[in-house]
């Protein structure tokens, strides 16, 4: 394996930013069951972590846990170079948890898991409709002796209708769901987004769906299941595409990198890299003709407001695309920013996490794994008063199993944990 394929258990060493003690944690003393794996139940259960909640990873330590764990390299290389199983992958939606190895097909297994389930606030399960039933381990088979627990189903296509029996994938989804037909160039292919965009926004729903019961527990004592499907997340956010379509019966069609209802807004050329334009209105357009020394562009009637610059969309563009040839990248840039016009460049990784502003949010920490020191995505949300922790490094299968299965709180975490 190609050393550039692993991370360097030597890297340099770097505090992972002061995010305040344990007590801080808005869900502190929310205790989370995940039985989730690969990706949309993974990311709410780190999110809920990340904020304060106490979260116990089950992994089948017949199959080397969760399916993500394999999905490398990269992977973390401990001191000695011995290769752990940290995925990248796997590490991007696996912090601030604990995990135990359980076999859930055995009814030790099966057990233990009813027990924490009793412990537990919330349970997020991301199995097929019907997969957990056999062991005794579905919503059904567990809310009359726990009716206060808040269980999260999350599946490809939800627990009813027509496609309720079909696995779920990202891709999948992406495209059932209408995603793909509105991304990439208009002669070119359907395109799935660069990241699975379709299982975080679920995991996101989730975590928003997992919340809210728990105010309504609070009132009445009641628990309750959520069901959320794949697909149907991803149809949600469809956003104003999805309404203009429902709307007018039209389909939309594959722009590319332009906007559907503003011009110009997309991607440009300049004499040496691409540049992003978002001239969202017609003073904003006046001040981008200056720039150019186009002037008399935005008194033509074809471009002089946004619903004729819609009209003759590819006329303008004609003119436009040889015209910011003329200029650099950071030309453009810094004279569009004097003007109030935006505009931005298209990075690539190695300059967004050198950036200051990335550095500014806090948007790439450092943690301690048990296989070495590992670099991570920092969470979004800043709050006032109650602030994001960073408290468990992406853990190891089965690391925890002993002491959690000992611990009369299985759940219990120490205040001076970090």
């Amino acid at each position: 394996m190609d050393a550039s394929d692993q991370f360097p258990a030597d890297s340099q060493d770097k505090s992972p930013p002061p995010h305040g003690p344990l007590s801080h944690g808005a869900l502190k003393g929310i205790k989370v069951l995940d039985l989730s794996r690969i990706l949309a139940g993974p990311t709410c259960t780190q999110l809920l972590g990340d904020l304060g909640a106490t979260v116990l990873k089950v992994e089948n330590p017949k199959t080397g846990g969760d399916d993500t764990r394999q999905w490398g390299p990269p992977y973390v290389v401990d001191a000695q170079g011995k290769q752990s199983d940290l995925s990248a992958y796997f590490m991007a939606a696996n912090r601030n948890k604990r995990s135990i190895a359980l076999d859930i097909a055995t009814p030790e297994g099966q057990d233990i898991v009813h027990r924490l389930a009793a412990e537990a606030d919330i349970v997020v399960e991301n199995f097929k409709p019907g997969g957990l039933a056999k062991y005794g381990l579905d919503y059904a088979s567990m809310k009359d002796k726990l009716p206060n627990l808040i269980y999260c189903s999350i599946s490809g296509y939800g627990q009813t209708g027509p496609n309720s029996h079909k696995p779920g994938y990202d891709l999948m989804a992406q495209g059932y769901g209408g995603l793909m037909s509105l991304t990439g160039e208009p002669q070119g292919q359907p395109v799935k987004a660069g990241v699975r965009i379709a299982d975080v926004m679920c995991g996101m729903y989730a975590t928003l769906g997992v919340l809210a019961p728990l105010h309504h527990r609070d009132q009445t004592g009641e628990g309750q299941q959520i069901d959320l499907a794949l697909v149907d997340a991803q149809v949600a956010w469809l956003i104003n595409e999805g309404v203009a379509y429902l709307n007018t019966g039209t389909l939309p069609q594959r722009r590319g990198n332009e906007h559907p209802s503003i011009v110009p807004y997309g991607l440009y050329e300049t004499s040496d890299a691409h540049v992003i334009l978002a001239v969202g209105n017609d003073s904003q357009f006046r001040r981008f003709m200056e720039f150019l020394g186009l002037e008399g562009l935005a008194e033509d009637p074809r471009f002089a407001t946004n619903p004729a610059r819609l009209q003759h969309r590819d006329a303008l563009n004609d003119i436009l695309i040889p015209a910011l040839q003329r200029f650099t990248m950071d030309e453009v840039i810094a004279d569009m920013e004097a003007r109030k016009v935006p505009a931005g460049p298209v990075q690539t990784l190695d300059r967004v996490f050198a950036s200051d502003q990335v550095a500014a949010r806090e948007m790439a920490i450092e943690m301690q794994s048990s296989a070495g020191p590992v670099q991570l995505l920092g969470n979004p949300l800043n709050f006032s008063r109650t602030p994001v922790t960073y408290r468990h490094a992406p853990p190891q299968c089965g690391a925890a199993t002993d002491e959690v299965l000992a611990a009369a709180d299985p759940f219990a975490e120490s205040e001076d944990e970090t």
